[in-house]
């Protein structure tokens, strides 16, 4: 029988075991007592992956893949010339996050936030690997990421509040059209979030902005990057989406009064934001639920895949199991950080339901 290792994917500005910060404040129960050793004395084998804080998607699915299999971080000979930067980044050859991952080990996938737009690229990438990067790069050259054809390592894929179809709270950023200041928010808010955005600044290196989490992010490139990435036929598929909103009559949304103070004046924004996009999405009441950070409707399941509602005796593979929306913030499943929530029995049972499968 197959063992299963849980892997975590922390989201955008998180960290992981291999940093420092994770010792004093972990990123997986940051005031409920750090998740992975729990779960792994529970029975669970599981592991926090680092990976670029504000980077794309595609850079940090090559450090997941480094960190797994133990091997230098290679971004890829096509992708690095088209984003202008190294091809190359830390070897992980002395310090894998796992021992072993081979054929007898499955993948239990687990990414918060962006985190989750991050595995499921990563698990596209291992099935089907990159055209451009074989095209461009030597036999000898080219990482086994990009040449695909590994499909029995991931047994199933969990997205906790992600933005699978992007986030507005890029996308108001960018709209001319929208006021914020029109929006009413209370003033700690506001301050609480002028904090927030410098704590959370990307550091621009030189490279393509288009190699950002950001703008990953957007509505637009969520949806590139959904017309990409396949369900795989015997993968089980897990989405858990959050709300701390209460619709408005006029069909707003404002934030509870336990939402996580850091981010209470974005959901505020995120709840009244409406406008399209450049690529024609058209952004309506049905986007106004939010966790504070996400869009309650992204985080079901990605534009175009099969999903349905979880049904606990059902569950099926290659097709997306949606959870009951989890009245909580974005931060309610890390443990909170100003509010601080037990979340060890949530993750005992999600992880239980998983290895019974």
């Amino acid at each position: 029988m197959n063992s299963l290792q849980y892997i975590f994917v922390h989201g955008l500005s998180g960290w992981g075991s291999y940093d420092a910060k994770y010792q004093k404040l972990p990123y997986w129960g940051m005031h409920g007592g750090e998740l992975m050793n729990f779960l792994t004395n529970e029975g669970f084998e599981s592991y926090a992956a680092s990976v670029a804080p504000t980077g794309s998607a595609w850079d940090r699915a090559c450090e997941l893949y480094a960190q797994l299999a133990g091997t230098k971080v290679d971004y890829g000979e096509h992708h690095s010339r088209k984003y202008r930067h190294e091809r190359y980044g830390r070897d992980f050859s002395d310090c894998p996050l796992i021992p072993t991952w081979d054929d007898n080990t499955r993948l239990v996938l687990i990414g918060h936030s962006f985190g989750g737009t991050t595995i499921r690229l990563f698990s596209e990438l291992l099935v089907n690997g990159d055209e451009d990067e074989r095209k461009t790069t030597k036999p000898d050259e080219i990482s086994p990421l990009f040449q695909g054809g590994t499909k029995s390592r991931i047994h199933s894929l969990v997205t906790l509040a992600s933005p699978m179809n992007g986030t507005t709270a890029y996308e108001m950023g960018t709209d001319p059209d929208f006021n914020a200041d029109s929006v009413k928010r209370p003033l700690w808010s506001k301050l609480l979030a002028r904090m927030m955005a410098k704590s959370t600044k990307i550091i621009e290196d030189g490279r393509d902005p288009r190699d950002y989490a950001g703008y990953d992010m957007h509505l637009d490139r969520a949806r590139e990057i959904n017309e990409r990435i396949q369900t795989q036929p015997m993968v089980y598929y897990f989405s858990v989406p959050c709300c701390i909103t209460d619709k408005l009559p006029d069909g707003t949304c404002r934030p509870r009064r336990e939402i996580e103070p850091m981010i209470a004046s974005r959901s505020y924004l995120i709840g009244a934001y409406s406008g399209k996009t450049a690529g024609g999405i058209t952004v309506d009441a049905a986007w106004h639920e939010n966790d504070g950070l996400v869009n309650t409707i992204s985080a079901m399941a990605p534009e175009g895949a099969p999903y349905k509602a979880l049904d606990k005796e059902n569950i099926e593979h290659g097709i997306w199991n949606v959870f009951p929306t989890l009245q909580g913030d974005h931060m309610w499943l890390q443990g909170g950080l100003m509010r601080q929530h037990n979340i060890r029995p949530f993750y005992q049972e999600l992880l239980t339901m998983i290895s019974q499968l």
